[in-house]
This record gives structure tokens, sequence and C-alpha cells, in this order.
């Protein structure tokens, strides 16, 4: 049994390991930045220690500075939550030449999906669909321009090593695609480090499907169904379910597309937790999208329905347990949604609305859960990602989870600083969305569809 583990992250992620660690009795360290000194996760921590100034390429991503806090500490583990440092592969080398556990996947795996090139080819061996595209990196124009001609537009220009919709870009046209090229290149190379990207064909409104996989040291990988994350802005997620919808008129898919997971993870000798993502149509058609190397943001919807604490089992897995459950031992009850609240106006194309929170008011009652780092005086700093709580709710069927949210999001009460509750609210309201007929572009359209009532009526 780990006694001792490191949370290398902020927020609501660091401050939900914290609870897992502390009903397994054990002790946890916050590593934290100037301005987080008074954030949730640094009071909750049994030990605090100051890595650097605020932004986080001073702080939570400097690789030296977090191993200093744990060998400081005498950690057994850290676990690197999501975001930051969690999906780097030279730092879970680091970690183990330190012989201090990383709790997720080891560096190789890091390394095998970290390059979203190779993943589609790792997933085309264990015959999985991949998109139509280019055979590696596209290096220039020409080779863009070709690749584009072969595989017929609209296509997609993606930062191989990206995530978070960032180093992407859909090109209908010739025009389109070189000045997606060079601006993916350009964004993929200041959030990345690395510039290269590739091509693929674009489906057009599909469907966005992960799979939950866990997998242990001893070679046991299992899945825990799907979630279904179409609801996005700007290729980022703001609503995620489980089960998916679209699973209702298509009771096979949720199967092929387990299985074909489970291939994938297999064929990688994947350990610890995991996504595997898929796009979807509504005929049953998937592609293979990419592996997250990490715990998910929208990880608590699965542990709503399936019962299995997440956060608890990478933790077993890394001290070398045995998964404690089969594939068939997996069971699935109720509906389960998660809106992801964020510090942003989302009727000024979701521009971050950092500053003081005045008041605060956490909805609750029955099937309500919220996982959150902020309180009542708490200063949102600009330096990182504008999500500020998670919202989920539980009920024995989509309508009854559907009603919880809506009331859940009415009594969620945040001042000093806009948030997206309203928006969110007026999606739980919205016909298509509780039919479940909905697609990546459903924001978009919802978004130009009010701009142009708003238009009318000037």
């Amino acid at each position: 049994m780990f006694e001792k583990i490191l949370v290398a992250n902020r927020g609501e992620i660091a401050v939900r390991i914290m609870r897992a660690c502390r009903e397994l009795d054990i002790r946890t360290v916050a590593v934290y930045s100037e301005v987080d000194a008074n954030s949730m996760h640094v009071q909750m921590a049994d030990e605090a220690i100051c890595i650097g100034p605020s932004p986080s390429n001073e702080s939570y991503l400097k690789r030296d500075r977090i191993i200093g806090a744990a060998e400081i500490a005498d950690v057994d583990a850290i676990h690197p939550g999501y975001g930051f440092l969690s999906e780097d592969a030279r730092f879970a080398e680091v970690c183990e030449s330190c012989n201090i556990a990383f709790i997720g996947p080891g560096a190789e795996v890091m390394n095998t999906f970290g390059d979203k090139q190779t993943s589609r080819e790792l997933a085309a061996r264990a015959g999985v669909p991949v998109p139509p595209g280019s055979d590696g990196m596209v290096e220039d124009e020409e080779v863009a321009r070709r690749t584009a001609k072969e595989i017929g537009y609209p296509v997609m220009i993606k930062a191989v090593a990206g995530g978070g919709g960032r180093g992407m870009r859909v090109a209908h046209n010739e025009v389109s695609l070189l000045t997606g090229f060079h601006t993916a290149r350009t964004e993929a190379e200041k959030a990345f480090g690395n510039g290269g990207v590739y091509i693929e064909k674009f489906i057009e409104s599909p469907r966005h499907i992960e799979y939950q996989i866990l997998g242990d040291k001893q070679g046991n990988i299992i899945h825990l169904g799907e979630r279904d994350c179409s609801i996005q802005r700007r290729n980022q997620k703001l609503i995620e379910e489980t089960p998916s919808p679209l699973m209702a008129n298509l009771p096979d898919l949720r199967k092929k597309m387990g299985e074909a997971a489970l291939r994938i993870a297999r064929e990688a000798g994947y350990v610890n937790a995991g996504t595997v993502e898929f796009v979807a149509d509504d005929k049953g058609n998937f592609y293979f999208l990419e592996v997250n190397k990490r715990i998910q943001v929208e990880h608590p919807i699965t542990e709503e329905v399936t019962g299995v604490d997440l956060v608890k089992e990478q933790i077993a897995v890394a001290m070398g347990e045995p998964l404690n459950l089969s594939q068939e031992e997996i069971t699935f009850t109720g509906h389960a949604i998660e809106c992801r609240i964020n510090a942003e106006n989302p009727y000024a194309d979701f521009t971050p609305s950092p500053g003081r929170v005045e008041m605060y008011y956490a909805p609750g009652g029955n099937g309500v859960r919220l996982d959150s780092h902020v309180y009542a005086g708490y200063t949102i700093p600009p330096h990182y990602d504008s999500m500020i709580a998670k919202l989920i709710t539980v009920g024995k069927d989509r309508r009854e989870a559907i009603a919880r949210m809506s009331r859940a999001l009415s009594e969620y009460m945040i001042t000093g600083v806009k948030t997206t509750i309203p928006f969110e609210l007026s999606i739980m309201r919205d016909p298509n969305f509780r039919r479940g007929v909905y697609a990546t572009n459903f924001i978009e359209n919802m978004l130009a569809n009010r701009r142009e009532m708003v238009e009318r009526d000037a």
C-alpha cells in the first residue's frame, strides 16, 4: 500500500484524487503555484509545497520542480490527474527512474499513443476502422493539397501531438486547407512544442463516443461502457452522458465499439485508466480517433452508473494489484449526465471570465454530485483552464437525469463571474437534446439560430 501520494495537479481533479486517497488512508502532498496558495486542494492536503510562479510553464509543467517536491516529501507515487504532465512520457520515465510510481500508463504506452498518426496505425493493426487520411505527417502545402484531393473535402488537419481541440482545423476547399494547414502547425508548435500535423477525412455531424478502459499489470483489460461527448464548443467537450442515446436504436453498436476499444488496448499492452475515442454516425458506422492516456474529466458519470471508483482503481493498479472485476461483472444502472461548469461567457464566443466569486451556492439533493474546488471569496485565476466545477446528475433513466440536471442548474448560484450555467440549462430544455438527437455541431447550430433570431428581431 502506498503511504503518501503527491498530486501533480490543481483544481477539482486534485480535490477528487485527495478524497480517494483519504478514503484509502493514504496521506497526500499538494503542489501549487503562487496564485494557488489559497486553493482548496492546498487546504485539503496533508502537506503542500509551492513549486513556482503562476504561469503553468513555470510551475505545474516543470518536471524538475515536481520531482523535487516529491523527493522532499518522500512520497511513494505521483498522480498527475488530467492535463499538465498527465500524458508526458518523459515525466513518467523520470518518475520511474527516481523510484516513484507514476499513477498512469507507462512511458512506452505514452509514446505509442502520444503521436496520433502512430495511434491510427496501431488501431488499423487491431482491425479497428480509421478515417481515410495521410500516410504520416504532412510536411508541406503540396502534400496537403494532394492528400485532400485524394480523400475528398471536407478534411480535418490535426496536430500529431494535439489535444483539447488545439491544433485542429476543418477545410472545405483548397483556400481553407492552406490557411488551416499553417494555422494548425503554428498553434500546435506553441501548445505542444511539436508542429507536426496530419490530414484525415472530416466526418460531418458525427457523434463523439469514448470508451473507458482499465488495465492491470497482469494483462487483464476491461471497459466500463461508453460516454457520449458530442456536446462540444471549439472541439472541447461541455456536456457528457452515459449511456449514449445513439445506442438506443443501434443495439449492436455498443458491443462492437466496446470490443474495438479492447482490441486497441490489448494491442498496446495498456495499463491503468484511459479512454479510446471514436466518431460514429446514426447508421452504426464508427472510426477510431485517439486514445487519452489518463483519467478523463468526465469519469464521474461512468462511476455513477457502474459503482466503480476509477481513481481508487488507478491507485490499486499502480501498486501492482490485479483488477478485482472481470468484464462480465461490470453492470450499468441508470443514466448519468455531466455539465462542465466553466467561468466563461458562452454568448461572447466562450470568452474566459476570471475573477472573484462573490456568492457561491451549490446544488444538492437526490441524484446530484458536484466536483469542484470553488467557494465564496475564491478568485479564479486567468492562468489556467476555465472549468471550475463538474455537475453530475443520475436518474433511473435519461428523462430523470435530465430533469435533475435542469433542477440542479437552476439551483446553482455563482456571482462575480460569468459562467456556462444558463447556457447549459437552455441545452437541457432544447427539444432535440431531450430527444437525444444531436451531433458535434449541436452548439454551433444552436448559437447560429440564436444569432438569426436576434438579427431578425432587430
